[in-house]
């Protein structure tokens, strides 16, 4: 369930790169002064069966930096998290479109995970599913490197809602 203040990372499952984005930006987050240490980060996807379990690369991925996802299950993307949310970050394009046709009204809170970098950085986050741990890992590598172009869009975010 979805409470105002919700940051929610979308993929297309739910199961690989959507809950590494989650728990990466969780645990930036926590170092932040209020209000962002006090806000949700939950992840969805925009073709998720429920309850699903998190791809096996993902958990190692983040295990070498110190986080457990082992434990997440898959979820849709739904209203109520849209209508919730503060921001939703999504991995690519399609993702961003996906929510776009599907959702009415359409919200306009909807960003890349990576659009936040320079310019000449690639915005968008390609699937792992299916590769190595080499291929997670370096999902996560591009999750990491954008994490401090996130939170402070992030505190900008939290100025204006004061």
């Amino acid at each position: 369930m979805a409470t105002p203040g919700t940051i929610v990372t979308v993929c297309t499952a739910n199961i690989c790169r959507s809950p590494m984005a989650e728990a990466l930006l969780r645990h930036a987050l926590r170092a932040q002064p209020e209000p962002l240490k006090s806000w949700k980060v939950v992840s969805a996807g925009v073709a998720a069966r429920p309850g699903e379990s998190v791809s096996g690369n993902s958990v190692s991925a983040l295990k070498k930096v110190g986080l457990d996802i082992k434990s997440h299950l898959s979820q849709p993307l739904t209203r109520e998290l849209v209508d919730n949310a503060i921001a939703i970050f999504c991995m690519t394009e399609s993702h961003r479109a996906m929510i776009q046709v599907t959702m009415d009204p359409v919200p306009r809170n909807v960003y890349l995970f990576r659009e936040f970098m320079p310019r000449s950085a690639e915005k968008e986050i390609g699937d792992p599913y299916g590769g190595n741990l080499a291929e997670y890992e370096a999902c996560r590598d591009e999750m990491v490197e954008a994490i401090p172009s996130l939170v402070e869009f992030l505190k900008e975010l939290a100025a204006k809602k004061k």
